[in-house]
């Protein structure tokens, strides 16, 4: 199992400007919940909240007010029920592509056979086989972000956490790697909650999405398009995808 709710959430930053506190309240009671094995995307303008929320999920940041839980139990710091995919990959330099996996199963206490089998495992289910053994400067953008997230699933958490993971990448890559997440989540199961600005990677890739303004929850719809979902070019051609792309983006500026 791998459901996450957030039960009236806030989240309230202090800064010292200039010797004045000034207050910025980043999260304002929000509530909602993501599904075992659903994929919810967070969209909304930029200061909304989104990777606020993702933060404190994480247990990286605490709450002010409210709670977030993973099948029922609250979060107090990160732990491995939970793994994050960051915008950039965020990979040891000195290390390889393989043991950078394998650096994130030993903070688990992996030892053994079972750490580079696991890791091997992963970085294979991400399509990095014949690349294991390079180093972060070795590997293109994508690649990085492959490894981050077979780091991230190495340790079996329940719930994938993901701050725009693609957000940095070329158009092509970013589709190859949309596609890529889809069929991983197909052959894994996990629960996915994802941070994007991009209206057409949320509807593509999301069951429903999350639309945030201003630190909370605005709206929350269901995305119409069945899974799988294994041609995306195919998918952004319905009649579906558009209405639904076009759902989100009044919602954005409603």
């Amino acid at each position: 199992m791998g459901e996450v709710t957030f039960l009236d959430v806030s989240k309230r930053f202090s800064l010292r400007v200039d010797g004045e506190v000034h207050h910025v309240q980043a999260l304002d009671r929000i509530s909602f919940t993501v599904k075992d094995g659903e994929i919810v995307a967070l969209i909304g303008p930029s200061g909304c909240g989104k990777t606020t929320a993702l933060r404190v999920a994480m247990g990286l940041d605490a709450a002010s007010a409210g709670r977030v839980t993973v099948d029922g139990r609250e979060v107090h710091g990160c732990g491995h029920d939970r793994g994050m995919v960051f915008q950039h990959a965020e990979l040891l330099p000195w290390l390889s592509a393989l043991q950078n996996v394998m650096f994130g199963l030993e903070m688990k206490g992996v030892r053994g056979a079972p750490l580079r089998e696991t890791a091997e495992k992963y970085l294979h289910l991400v399509g990095l086989k014949e690349s294991q053994n390079r180093r972060p400067h070795q590997l293109s953008g994508g690649m990085k972000q492959r490894v981050g997230i077979a780091r991230a699933l190495a340790i079996d958490p329940k719930v994938l956490l993901m701050d725009e993971p693609f957000g940095a990448l070329d158009a092509q890559t970013r589709e190859s790697l949309q596609a890529e997440l889809l069929d991983i989540h197909a052959r894994t199961g996990k629960t996915v909650l994802f941070v994007t600005h991009d209206l057409d990677e949320a509807v593509l890739i999301a069951d429903r999405i999350v639309v945030m303004k201003h630190g909370r929850v605005h709206e929350i719809m269901d995305v119409p398009l069945k899974r799988p979902r294994p041609d995306l070019g195919m998918v952004r051609g319905t009649p579906a995808f558009a209405e639904t792309r076009y759902k989100v983006w009044r919602a954005i500026h409603d």
